[in-house]
């Protein structure tokens, strides 16, 4: 099946995953695994956050208000990520 990608972008003013922009991409890949988590892509910038509690499990580059960004843009939409993930996993199997 190869390492597919589910990318939701992100505007910075609407803070949410499912718009388009230049700022972050929030994804996850076919060959992700439970806790349910989403990877956050900015230029060479890389971060990891499991969903159930939001929280980071990995960082290489954003700096610290980055982080809080992102993580509150999570928090806001985890809901949307959740759904996502589940329909594009079970769907998979």
């Amino acid at each position: 099946m190869g390492n597919k990608n589910i990318t939701y972008l992100c505007k910075k003013k609407s803070r949410c995953p499912q718009y388009s922009s230049y700022l972050y991409r929030f994804q996850f890949y076919s060959n992700d695994h439970t806790p349910i988590h989403v990877h956050v892509v900015k230029g060479r910038s890389k971060a990891k956050f499991n969903i159930f509690p939001v929280e980071l499990v990995d960082n290489k580059g954003f700096k610290p208000q980055e982080l809080k960004l992102i993580e509150s843009i999570i928090e806001e939409n985890v809901e949307i990520i959740a759904q996502h993930w589940n329909m594009f996993f079970n769907n998979n199997k």
